[in-house]
């Protein structure tokens, strides 16, 4: 193992395994490995079948990572990231020169990868650490449902909603459009929030986008209940006329 051993982070997108980038594919193509994080060795992840599209089963592996683990900072997860990174390692220390690992959207966007880099430069510090850039959820939603994300001098917020809405609340009450992710068990809070900003009308909600049973409608038709955990919303930030932002 030395300064040519290279951990490459592949977006692979949010699910559409037409929305992987050439880049993308060409590096886990040459990759010795791609790994795909999942909940359970047994079970296939979402990075997992996007991958399969374009690369041979026999160079794919899985590695258990704690992805609906709620409980932050938690031992389950930092277990999980450990493991993982020695199995890169492990991979190196087997002659690969190159270990991709998949992500679902951008790698350096709310990815389990940022940790696992971390934990790879701990164990093999000569190791490079590169990655690949994909496209987010956000891109992929605001294209299918016809939502423009920034006009003119309008700022971007985004944001998790996986310990409650009250950051949402004071991101609505300005001027920026907002897009917040992983909502789904915190839904009926979140059209309350988006109602109380008078920003309900042009809310979008996506979830499982380019797949089967993709949902994209309206914040103000969705029915009460939980969404899945990997949920977008867009909130569009106010605009009265064309280029009036400018």
């Amino acid at each position: 193992m030395g300064a040519s051993t290279r951990l490459v982070g592949v977006g692979v997108g949010p699910g559409d395994p037409e929305l992987v980038t050439v880049k993308a594919v060409r590096r886990m193509r040459e990759a010795d490995v791609v790994l795909v994080p999942v909940m359970a060795l047994d079970e296939p992840g979402r990075a997992e079948a996007t991958v399969r599209e374009h690369v041979a089963d026999s160079a794919i592996e899985r590695v258990v990572f704690a992805l609906n683990d709620r409980n932050g900072r938690s031992e389950r997860r930092v277990r999980a990231w450990e493991e993982a990174a020695r199995t890169v390692v492990r991979h190196f220390e087997q002659g690969a020169r190159t270990v991709a690992f998949a992500t679902i959207g951008d790698p350096n966007v709310y990815s389990t990868f940022s940790y696992l880099a971390q934990t790879v430069r701990e164990l093999a510090p000569e190791a490079g650490i590169e990655t690949v850039a994909g496209i987010t959820a956000m891109q992929d939603l605001a294209s299918r449902s016809g939502s423009v994300l920034v006009e003119g001098g309008e700022p971007l917020t985004l944001l998790p909603v996986t310990g409650g809405v009250d950051r949402l609340r004071r991101a609505l009450a300005t001027d920026a459009t907002v897009v917040a992710y992983k909502f789904g068990r915190f839904a009926p809070d979140v059209v309350s929030a988006l109602r109380e900003s008078g920003r309900l009308e042009d809310a979008v909600y996506g979830a499982r986008l380019g797949l089967d049973k993709e949902e994209i409608v309206p914040v103000a038709k969705l029915e009460d209940g939980t969404l899945p955990y990997l949920s977008t919303l867009i909130a569009p930030a106010r605009r009265s006329e064309r280029g009036g932002k400018l």
